[in-house]
């Protein structure tokens, strides 16, 4: 059916008082530019991160996400948009304040069907809610589906008439106390007492989610009209990323089902019938193989299964997704996209089923890229030093993406069949109008042995040329991810108080092939650290970055680096460690990479000299430079004890030094009080330290405890 101007206006008097109007119309760019101003701290918390971009099936309606970080409430909320694919005015339709994600529409354009939490939003991993339902025809959005545990992810049928649920195993009937959450009663009201952890995997524990039982994750198939729900797949392992046969009567889906799901990553496509007549044991094996496969996708016709799959699972992430295609019905897989050699994701088959579109990390970006079903040439619809973070495609062939670049955080576009690329939101255009943001480039550098580099400079916005600047070498984690082309607030943060930024993707990065990948694997701190200070050298060969203002920071694997770099020199004025690892023997057994650890390193009592050589704690008598540590206690990924560790070894060895402990939070932080007390933090240490301005510490934060 069309889906036409009436519904829009019926909407916005109807649905329930959060409903709002936009200001990304495309009137908002003939508005006078107010007098623009430096970015600061709390422009963190006007910004609205766009995402998840969904195009109804006719190709005329967008659905996509905005989320608003809120530091005085302390809360982030969540909420689904609509804007028509020709331009236009855009419309919420769930309130402000709480949190909506993931809106899917029905096949037969009826329905848009999006996930709940109640209340404000919780962890931004592991999120989940209960499945509402709102009629295009009309109306309030409805809660369709009540599970016991929170709904992970879901995919509605061809059919329209069911969808396919994620559910994570129902906890026992008895109470319990978890840290992350309120205690529980017992049946008579009074308070629970609290359970042991009883642990028998061998993969225990996950950032997040923390210590891990044999509850796992499967598949429900949900009927919208009788709301009866069963399950369709079972067994001690985790299945996840659903997806229906064009016929309606099978799911594909992505499962570890070896011998022991937590010693490997052999995570491959299966089938299941999405009947209630054997609970997943009669299972279809689509290629099986040795490495991950993620992302499954249906061709149209029902004859493929398109994917992402890794040749080289002793690479663990360093090794390269490559496009795969295998036959529904299981067989051999064949690779499309080896010659690219580049991490590939979120296969989507065109609607005549001729092509593969996919996304795809390449030379500091992510493009949309194609490539003909039976293999050939690539070519690149959305192409540039740019990100694309998410896209769907409607039945007639039209693209909807959500988009970043240098100076523009994520927004909407629309790629016609036959057309160009254009923007349809503008949700951050009046607050960006009054901010100055200096230039950001894409530059190509030599590291100490040869190895050709690419990096992100940033600089001020009056930046003046022949100047000197003082200068942050900022460090990206994964290890295996890079710096895009997109818009990065800490950078331009720190560029609007007067630093060139300077963020490389050194070796071990992704998007430069899996050889340059591969380079850190068992050998942390090496080539990676050679490549960040070959980035500074070339800043200061410029002209553009003051040799004796100098500062260094990263998160995660950007910490690790940090750790490193401050035991190899001295030239930083200034260091930030976030989340990082110093003293790796402390982590076996502590964090969550128990299968990581024993695959790249091996048994520390088998290989301790590698994990020595590889811990930065091997040169800590070194270091030198004034450190600010940082991190979350329930952080599983790179644990607290690390940050510990290096504070009090640089307490001893008399270097200014202070470490900060944020309760409650995971290694991604989600809590808005807390993002901008770091932010504030990183700009008086670097102030103090490299340029020699004011107080190390905010003299306005209040005290810990």
């Amino acid at each position: 059916m069309k889906f036409r101007m009436l519904w829009i206006m019926w909407i916005l008097s109807m649905l329930m008082p959060g409903a709002a109007r936009s200001q990304d119309s495309t009137a908002a760019q003939t508005s006078p530019s107010p007098a623009r101003r430096e970015l600061e701290v709390n422009d963190y918390f006007r910004i609205k991160e766009v995402g998840d971009a969904q195009i109804s099936p006719e190709g005329q309606w967008v659905a996509y996400t905005v989320k608003t970080h809120d530091s005085v409430k302390d809360e982030t909320g969540e909420r689904i948009w609509l804007a028509p694919t020709s331009g236009g005015e855009a419309i919420s339709v769930t309130a402000e304040g709480g949190c909506a994600f993931h809106p899917r529409w029905s096949p037969d354009q009826k329905y848009l069907a999006f996930l709940r939490e109640p209340g404000a939003c919780g962890s931004e991993t592991y999120a989940g809610g209960q499945v509402w339902l709102l009629n295009r025809a009309g109306g309030e959005p409805r809660q369709i589906t009540q599970t016991a545990k929170n709904v992970d992810d879901f995919a509605w049928s061809p059919s329209s008439n069911r969808l396919v649920l994620v559910l994570r195993d129902p906890a026992p009937e008895e109470p319990e106390e978890t840290a992350a959450g309120p205690k529980k009663t017992d049946a008579e009201g009074a308070e629970a007492k609290p359970r042991p952890w009883v642990i028998d995997r061998l993969h225990f524990k996950e950032d997040e989610i923390g210590y891990l039982d044999h509850r796992r994750t499967h598949l429900f198939v949900f009927a919208l009209e009788s709301r009866k729900l069963f399950q369709i797949t079972s067994g001690d392992y985790d299945d996840s990323e659903p997806v229906w046969s064009p016929d309606g009567h099978s799911i594909a889906f992505v499962s570890n089902r070896s011998e022991n799901p937590d010693s490997n990553y052999n995570s491959n496509i299966w089938v299941v019938p999405a009947d209630n007549t054997n609970r997943g044991k009669d299972l279809l094996h689509v290629a099986p193989g040795a490495g991950t496969d993620e992302f499954p996708v249906w061709s149209r016709d029902g004859k493929w299964i398109a994917f992402a799959r890794q040749i080289v699972p002793s690479l663990l992430e360093r090794a390269t997704y490559h496009l795969a295609i295998a036959p529904a019905t299981g067989g051999e897989a064949k690779l499309l996209s080896q010659a690219l050699d580049r991490n590939v994701s979120a296969p989507h088959f065109s609607f005549d089923s001729k092509w593969i579109y996919f996304l795809a990390e390449d030379d500091g970006s992510q493009n949309l890229l194609r490539i003909p079903v039976g293999g050939g040439e690539i070519t690149r619809p959305i192409g540039g030093q740019k990100k694309v973070d998410s896209f769907s495609m409607s039945d007639n062939g039209t693209i909807a993406a959500a988009i970043s670049e240098l100076a523009m955080p994520d927004e909407v576009h629309i790629l016609p069949v036959n057309g160009g690329l254009r923007r349809v939101t503008r949700t951050n255009d009046s607050l960006m109008s009054q901010i100055r943001l200096g230039d950001a480039e894409y530059v190509h550098f030599k590291s100490k042995d040869g190895t050709p580099v690419a990096a992100y400079m940033y600089k001020p916005w009056n930046f003046t040329p022949g100047k000197k600047y003082p200068a942050i070498l900022w460090l990206h984690g994964g290890p295996v991810i890079e710096f895009y082309g997109e818009f990065d607030f800490r950078a331009a943060l720190l560029a609007a108080n007067g630093y060139v930024v300077v963020m490389p993707n050194p070796r071990g990065s992704s998007g430069y092939g899996q050889e340059f990948s591969a380079a850190t694997h068992a050998n942390w701190g090496n080539q990676d650290v050679e490549d960040d200070l070959a980035a500074m050298d070339y800043a200061i060969a410029l002209g553009v970055a003051d040799p004796n203002r100098l500062g260094v920071g990263g998160h995660s694997y950007g910490a690790i680096s940090t750790n490193w770099i401050i035991t190899k020199t001295n030239r930083f004025k200034a260091a930030i460690s976030n989340a990082g690892n110093f003293v790796n023997y402390s982590n076996f057994g502590h964090d969550e990479y128990s299968k990581e650890w024993e695959i790249e390193v091996g048994l520390p009592w088998k290989t301790g000299a590698l994990w020595e050589r590889l811990s930065p704690f091997a040169g800590v008598a070194n270091i030198k430079t004034p450190t600010l540590v940082m991190g979350g206690d329930a952080d599983w990924n790179c644990p607290i004890v690390n940050g510990e560790q290096l504070y009090q070894s640089l307490k001893w060895l008399g270097v200014p030094t202070l470490l900060v402990v944020y309760p409650g939070e995971s290694h991604e932080f989600v809590r808005p009080s807390f993002i901008k007390d770091y932010y504030e933090r990183y700009l008086f240490w670097f102030g103090h330290y490299v340029k020699g301005e004011g107080p190390a510490i905010p003299p306005t934060m209040p005290p810990g405890r």
